[in-house]
């Protein structure tokens, strides 16, 4: 071979080696975020995923493993130009089906996937469905890989998730109220402590969540998250609005720049709205602060107070059951409120450490009935039976350090959109005279003509005229009140109320009402003066 040839075969070899490496992004893109569902209509979804390079964005899909469609969609920057974000719409999808999946950017091919669209209300036969609620699933340094194994040993292995059993076809999606990171202006963080070990989630099941305080009013949560665009358009993504089959959640930013007014006014509007729409019989609400906490009350914020307000009147307007979902506080709790059919649940933590008896100031409040200090997640199954809708929450315990559990049951409550009243209680008269010392006021037992209904709570007033006017006294207590791991009502028949002192006026009357564990309340008793 010539000396000019060997040049020239030389300079041919750099040139196709250049034009390799110059490819090589596009070879061999690494994925970064796995697929994630959001967003999720009867005849819509939206899919997002991360890779380190390449701009290309297409979902093949289908009915079957075949995957005979396909669609492009768009990219966006996450942090660096090496992380790149793809987002892809697919519409114009059969609802209440069944569909198969996967992404391609370049050279990176994700694994086969599958969802299955929500039912139309309207036009399809609605089936009970599932929901999985989690919160605080920021990383703990003393026990880092805790939401791995809420997500695998907890949520994956409850729903017995596998080939053959594939999630979508027992958990409809998932709602996070809020703190999903430790340090949300760390862009590390997104990638691998919360998607990664929620992959297994949230490649079937969409994801909705909201922010929390540790977010820090991140951009990177509003580039991640395409939420329902249905909030103030100023706030995009702050507050908004899903339904799925019955059931409405709604998602509201408790953070100190967004305790607005506005905020308020779009939930007033949405609930009279929810009030009169035939198709939802239930309304879930999460945000992260709570108003009350049993364990931490530096973490309890008043804003949310009237968020709570407006759930109590919606739900007596409309007679529609309501639920506020939240975190904050590292601990489960459930209550609710005394006069209205609405739960208060604090569903941490996920991974968050512990807040554990006695670590800080704590108090124990009347609304609620169970804290745990415990992981663990919660789950709501809703029948949407045309008779009767009904939803049952669940609490899903992993223990804590201490004190192991293997998602066990530690808390269910169930309530009807149409519930049955206890029957009307009697009063049985008083014990002394309450004025130089105790009093015992005394009623009936418990009935009710729903099957299986028992005895969960009673309110009692004491009043200075028949028609109760003026209250005196009044007590409500419940069967169930365990704080410091202990039920304070243990032996308490809640058929007799011990009063230390009743003002001494010329006439008092006392009345009872009975509540069941469906949080139906009976008609108050006929007054009886003593």
């Amino acid at each position: 071979m010539s000396y000019t040839s060997l040049i020239i075969r030389k300079s041919l070899v750099q040139v196709i080696a250049l034009f390799v490496l110059s490819m090589a992004p596009t070879l061999a893109q690494r994925v970064v975020v796995n697929p994630y569902l959001q967003n999720a209509r009867p005849n819509s979804i939206h899919i997002s995923w991360e890779t380190d390079s390449g701009e290309e964005s297409i979902v093949e899909y289908g009915l079957s493993k075949k995957l005979d469609l396909n669609t492009t969609g768009i990219h966006t920057y996450v942090a660096y130009e090496n992380s790149i974000l793809h987002h892809v719409g697919l519409t114009e999808l059969q609802s209440n089906t069944r569909y198969f999946y996967r992404v391609k950017t370049g050279g990176f091919t994700s694994a086969l996937y599958e969802f299955t669209t929500p039912p139309n209300p309207t036009t399809d036969p609605l089936s009970p469905f599932q929901i999985v609620v989690f919160s605080d699933s920021q990383i703990d340094g003393q026990l880092p890989d805790k939401l791995e194994e809420t997500v695998h040993q907890g949520i994956l292995k409850y729903f017995n998730a596998s080939p053959q059993n594939p999630l979508n076809d027992n958990l409809a999606f998932v709602m996070v109220t809020g703190d999903l990171v430790a340090r949300g202006k760390i862009y590390e963080q997104w990638p691998q402590h919360f998607f990664r070990p929620t992959a297994p989630l949230f490649n079937h099941v969409p994801v909705y969540p909201v922010t929390g305080n540790h977010e820090d009013n991140s951009d990177y949560f509003f580039k991640y998250f395409h939420l329902p665009q249905n909030g103030n358009a100023a706030y995009d993504g702050h507050w908004w609005y899903k339904d799925h089959a019955n059931v409405r959640v709604i998602g509201l930013d408790s953070n100190t720049p967004y305790r607005i007014k506005e905020q308020i006014d779009w939930l007033t509007e949405v609930l009279e709205k929810t009030s009169s729409d035939p198709h939802i019989d239930f309304v879930f609400l999460q945000i992260h602060h709570p108003f009350k906490t049993e364990f931490w009350l530096v973490g309890e914020l008043e804003y949310t107070r009237q968020v709570i307000d407006l759930l109590e009147k919606f739900t007596e307007v409309s007679g529609k059951p309501s639920a506020h979902l939240f975190g904050h506080t590292h601990a489960y709790s459930r209550g609710q409120s005394r006069d209205y059919r609405h739960l208060w649940v604090n569903v941490a933590s996920a991974s968050g450490r512990i807040d554990y008896w006695g670590e800080y100031a704590q108090r124990n409040y009347a609304e609620f009935s169970v804290s745990q200090p415990e992981y663990g997640f919660v789950v709501i199954e809703v029948d949407p039976n045309k008779d009767n809708p009904s939803f049952t929450l669940k609490r899903i315990s992993r223990g804590n350090e201490y004190t192991p559990k293997d998602n066990e049951l530690s808390d269910q409550v169930t309530v009807w959109r149409y519930g049955i009243k206890p029957d009307q209680p009697s009063t049985k008269g008083v014990v002394g005279n309450g004025v130089d010392g105790q009093t015992i006021l005394k009623a009936s037992g418990f009935a009710s003509k729903r099957q299986g209904a028992v005895h969960y709570a009673s309110h009692w007033q004491i009043a200075t005229t028949p028609d109760f006017q003026e209250i005196l006294h009044e007590s409500w207590k419940q069967s169930e009140d365990y704080f410091y791991n202990v039920n304070q009502q243990a032996g308490d028949d809640l058929t007799d109320e011990l009063i230390l002192r009743v003002p001494r006026v010329p006439d008092r009357y006392f009345r009872v009402r009975y509540r069941d564990q469906h949080l139906e309340w009976s008609d108050w008793s006929e007054p009886e003066k003593f």
